[in-house]
């Protein structure tokens, strides 16, 4: 993977937060932007990238579902291989791309190659289906991880989420009514989505400066 199919905000001598997508859409949405350009301008550098099978539908390749999550994870590692950077490095993604990198995280932060861990809606469990838990390699997760969640996202609520046995060096960031991707329900909550976005922005650039002390 080449520099030209990252995406780059912030500056360079920054500490650099690494990003991978979701399962359905890719790097350039309108919630990777506003989290990318939020987390730039709090002082961190910001790099997003796709996974082979979302960067060959940009390409105009057939609409194929992710690969198995273990392929995944061998991308995710061969993207941090090859991405150059200067300082302190965090890896995560939104829904699907930071359930990858959870699984990954571990193996790093131990050999001292990642600082931490952040994931932008951590799916808990698929959609409609609590029973399936995907948290097991959480509950001994020794990275530090901050976990920015919806409390009424279907991949995992804050009702659902708070019985859960998780590592206590996860930390979650909850965003009130917040559904999979932040977005609150502003007539019922008085939140807007912009104002989750921003928010999430903040406590990232917050909880990576701690980590940083």
């Amino acid at each position: 993977m080449s520099e030209i199919d990252f995406l780059i905000d912030g500056p360079a001598e920054a500490p650099t937060l690494l990003l991978a997508h979701g399962a359905g859409a890719g790097m350039n949405t309108p919630f990777m932007q506003a989290i990318a350009e939020g987390v730039a301008k709090r002082g961190l550098r910001c790099v997003r990238f796709e996974f082979a099978y979302m960067a060959q539908r940009r390409q105009g390749g057939s609409k194929r579902p992710p690969p198995k999550v273990e392929k995944l994870q061998e991308e995710y590692r061969s993207v941090i291989a090859q991405l150059a950077t200067q300082g302190p490095l965090f890896i995560g993604g939104k829904s699907m791309g930071g359930r990858v990198a959870s699984l990954i995280a571990e193996d790093l932060y131990q050999a001292g190659q990642l600082q931490g861990l952040i994931c932008l809606g951590y799916p808990f469990h698929p959609s409609g289906k609590p029973e399936k838990l995907r948290t097991a390699h959480l509950a001994d997760l020794q990275t530090p991880t901050l976990i920015c969640q919806g409390s009424r996202d279907a991949f995992g609520t804050a009702e659902e989420v708070v019985g859960y046995d998780l590592s206590s060096n996860i930390q979650i960031q909850w965003l009130e009514d917040g559904n999979h991707d932040l977005k609150p329900r502003q007539r019922i909550s008085g939140f807007t989505h912009t104002a989750h976005l921003e928010t999430t922005a903040a406590a990232i650039a917050a909880w990576v400066e701690g980590q940083l002390r």
